[in-house]
């Protein structure tokens, strides 16, 4: 289904909680919604089933930090078993991944992507509040074995914080088969909002430049590699380089709202429509069209608190 500006909406974000057991500096983390106000894994299917139908193709679970429900394998399954779902993918801070990787595989899931901003325990700890690096590493080894692909490091530079260890997460795709993605700080939080503390992609080219490009495969990512790298190094730039002429998201949130635009608080609730499969689909519709031209990081900040949009 194409939005009112010709966009083909192919691609749902699905936040199924704003709970997060980290605290990162970056996301502008506010209070999260309760428990009970979350969806339960039938709902969710419910709802992803209106959305298949309306021209949806693929699903990216997050949260806040999807794997802090316990349902959440039960989540992935019942998505899966859509047949219009060509890929199922998740994105997790990786605390929990090296427990649940094994499992969501044999659920269905596809990939995943796992934030990561630092290989310094200090640094680490610092910005997520957290001392959790070691079971992130594992994690990411966990879902390497597990069969997960492709597996993505998706991490955000700030100046003067971590961007000095830059070269370190560059040389995890030297060393792994993976995606190393460096992604614009976005203004969701006060730190955000300080152009001074943004690392573009241009800039990470200019301190490495021994990358070169590599095959991107379509997505928001610009890929590099380098002789000898086992993976990739992308580069995500919303902010500098906007992207959202070829926008192809739309985001549900854990309470049955959905969100067709990251950059905007505007919401529509679809709980209403919830008994009358017609009626969802129709609603759905109506909302993808309503989709914005673009965000407006440009010229005013974001909305805060990314635990509540995934991202």
């Amino acid at each position: 289904m194409k939005d009112d500006f010709g966009r083909e909406i192919s691609y749902l974000r699905v936040s199924v909680t704003q709970r997060c057991n980290l605290n990162c500096v970056y996301c502008g983390k506010t209070d999260c919604a309760k428990k009970e106000t979350e969806l339960s894994p039938e709902t969710f299917y419910v709802i992803a089933k209106a959305f298949a139908a309306c021209g949806i193709k693929k699903i990216r679970i997050t949260g806040g930090e999807p794997l802090v429900r316990g349902d959440i394998c039960e989540i992935v399954r019942l998505l899966r078993s859509l047949p219009e779902i060509g890929t199922l993918s998740l994105t997790t801070n990786g605390v929990y991944l090296a427990q649940y990787a094994a499992r969501l595989k044999e659920a269905g899931l596809d990939s995943v992507n796992i934030s990561l901003d630092s290989t310094d325990e200090g640094v680490y700890r610092h910005l997520t509040g957290a001392d959790a690096l070691r079971r992130v590493l594992e994690g990411v080894d966990a879902a390497r074995a597990a069969g997960l692909s492709p597996v993505r490091i998706n991490a955000v530079l700030m100046r003067g914080v971590n961007d000095d260890g830059a070269g370190a997460l560059i040389d995890l795709a030297r060393r792994l088969p993976i995606d190393v993605r460096f992604i614009e700080l976005m203004p969701f939080s006060a730190e955000g909002e300080d152009p001074l503390l943004r690392i573009t992609g241009e800039e990470i080219l200019r301190r490495f430049p021994f990358l070169e490009p590599a095959e991107s495969g379509g997505g928001t990512a610009e890929y590099y590699t380098a002789e000898g790298f086992a993976g990739r190094v992308g580069l995500i730039s919303p902010v500098t380089r906007k992207f959202c002429g070829d926008c192809s998201r739309i985001r549900l949130l854990s309470d049955g709202r959905v969100k067709p635009c990251l950059g905007y608080d505007t919401t529509y609730d679809l709980k209403p429509y919830l008994g009358d499969e017609e009626r969802l689909r129709e609603e759905i519709g109506k909302i993808i069209r309503k989709k914005p031209a673009g965000h407006s990081f440009d010229t005013q900040s974001g909305p805060r608190g990314l635990n509540r949009t995934g991202g």
